[in-house]
């Protein structure tokens, strides 16, 4: 609509002072010569809008001229923008409505809100849709130190407790920004100029340095979709079928939450059939410590791997 068109051109103006008219034009997907008309209509309607000639020139509003919507905390500005994060509005038709709104908000903005607004739309990134293995239970994550990192433009000092690893391993990152996956918390970072993905709950201690980030000259979202597409194709490297008792199908779940494909089926009055997908064929070990309540059908390289497993344990005990 014109009039909506209208008051993007007036916020972009209050927020930007001189634009030239080709960009408005195609941040309004309009030609130069509409940008040209409708710049003459706020005129009209008593808008102090002018045009400046020249290689240098644009669209400006007459100098302190602006409209004021007032009452937001810089809290709530910077919730606003995470929450315009979530990726769902292209999926809904609403991703040019969602731009224009806000533009009209950091417009209205008062001016020591709008770097941090403007940061947080950089740093944090909220991604609604779950792995597709499964959703992966969050535990308590503490991401105050994680955030001072991320805004302060700090390197991190981390130790980091890797799934089945004894102790916790000391990393020095460079962090992009955190995302939050369908309620679970990650922070985004480089290590030694390589992406890396660091769930926040498994973080057992963090310390934002007094060296600036290194990180590259790239965004919070491109190295978060190279990092969700290769964690999605890892685990589809191995499926693995296997028949579980249904008493103890409520702890399995719990524990390889992560790795489930799709819902359990049923398999008679007493059992059910699930599908994980593993990383790797000597991942399925770790459904061995559910004994003869999980039974491994396919495939069969699965099946030799637990059975080699589980003779190794005999054989040691058997020694004993």
């Amino acid at each position: 609509m014109r009039a909506d068109r209208l008051l993007s051109i007036m916020l972009l103006l209050q927020t930007r002072g001189l634009v030239p008219a080709a960009e408005l034009a195609e941040r309004l997907e309009v030609s130069v010569r509409t940008v040209y008309r409708d710049v003459e209509a706020l005129s009209a309607a008593g808008v102090p809008v002018f045009a400046e000639r020249g290689r240098n020139g644009g669209i400006r509003l007459l100098a302190g001229y602006r409209t004021d919507v007032t009452g937001l905390t810089a809290d709530e500005a910077r919730a606003l923008f995470v929450l315009a994060t979530d990726g769902t509005h292209d999926a809904l038709g609403l991703g040019g409505a969602i731009g224009s709104a806000l533009r009209k908000v950091m417009a209205a903005l008062p001016a020591p809100h709008r770097p941090e607004a403007e940061r947080t739309s950089e740093r944090i990134l909220v991604d609604p849709v779950r792995w597709t293995k499964g959703p992966a239970a969050p535990g308590p994550a503490d991401l105050g130190e994680l955030q001072r990192a991320v805004f302060d433009d700090r390197r991190l000092a981390l130790r980091y407790r890797h799934s089945g690893a004894a102790e916790p391993s000391a990393y020095t990152v460079d962090p992009y920004g955190l995302v939050s996956k369908a309620g679970v918390w990650y922070l985004v970072a480089d290590v030694d100029g390589a992406p890396r993905l660091f769930r926040a709950d498994r973080v057992a201690r963090a310390r934002a340095t007094e060296e600036p980030v290194r990180r590259r000259e790239v965004g919070l979202g491109e190295v978060w979709g190279v990092l969700r597409d290769q964690v999605e194709r890892q685990r589809d490297d191995v499926r693995v079928t296997a028949r579980v008792r249904r008493r103890r199908l409520d702890m399995l779940l719990r524990i390889h939450a992560a790795s489930l494909i799709g819902p359990p089926t049923e398999d008679g009055p007493d059992h059910v059939l699930v599908e994980f997908g593993f990383g790797a064929l000597d991942a399925a070990r770790t459904l061995l410590p559910f004994g003869t309540d999980v039974e491994v059908l396919t495939p069969p390289a699965a099946r030799r791997v637990l059975a080699r497993a589980a003779a190794d344990t005999v054989r040691m005990y058997a020694d004993g």
